[in-house]
C-alpha cells in the first residue's frame, strides 16, 4: 500500500456506504489509494477532502460559489505535497476558504467522522482536462459563522 494512500484507506475503514453508488465510489477510491499517490493531480481521478461547515444552534450551512462547477458547494480541495490525511486536508481547506479559526469536527469534537464519499466529474479549466475528484466529506462546526471571510471575491 502506498504511504500517501494510507490516510485514505484508514478513513475508509469502517465507513458504511449508504447506497450502491456510494459503495462503487468507495471501491474506486480503495483501488486508487492502493495503487500509488491518490492525491496526485496528474491522475484523471484523484482524492480531495471536503467539509460541510455548520452552525449547530441555528442550523445554518456555509457554502461557497464554485466558479468552474457553477454551483454552491461545500468547502474543500486538493492535498498539498506530503499531506495524506483527508480530514486534515478538509479542515485546512475549510480554514483557508473561510478564515474561521474555531472549526472542529461535528457532532463529536474528539472524533472526525467521514460522512459522505462521492466521485464527482470536474470539467476542464485552468489548464486541466476533464477529470474526477474522489471527494471525502466531513462535517465541521463553527460558533461564529458571521466571522467567515471569503478566500477570494
Amino acid at each position: 500500500m502506498a504511504v500517501l494512500g494510507n490516510g485514505v484507506v484508514a478513513a475508509l475503514d469502517g465507513f458504511e456506504p449508504r447506497s450502491a453508488a456510494e459503495a462503487g465510489d468507495v471501491a474506486r477510491i480503495h483501488t486508487l489509494a492502493r495503487g500509488g499517490d491518490p492525491w496526485s493531480r496528474s491522475l484523471p481521478l484523484h482524492v480531495t477532502g471536503s467539509a460541510i461547515v455548520v452552525h449547530p444552534p441555528s442550523g445554518r450551512v456555509l457554502l461557497r460559489w464554485h466558479e468552474r462547477m457553477q454551483g454552491w458547494l461545500q468547502l474543500g480541495g486538493h492535498g498539498d505535497p506530503g499531506e495524506s490525511d483527508p480530514f486534515a486536508i478538509a479542515l485546512r481547506e475549510a480554514h483557508e476558504e473561510t478564515g474561521l479559526g474555531d472549526l472542529a469536527p461535528w457532532p463529536d469534537r474528539a472524533r472526525p467522522a467521514l460522512v459522505h464519499v462521492v466521485v464527482v466529474p470536474v470539467p476542464a479549466g485552468k489548464g486541466e482536462p476533464d477529470h474526477e475528484h474522489a471527494d471525502m466529506r466531513y462535517v465541521l462546526a463553527t460558533a461564529a459563522p458571521d466571522e467567515a471571510t471569503p478566500e477570494s471575491p
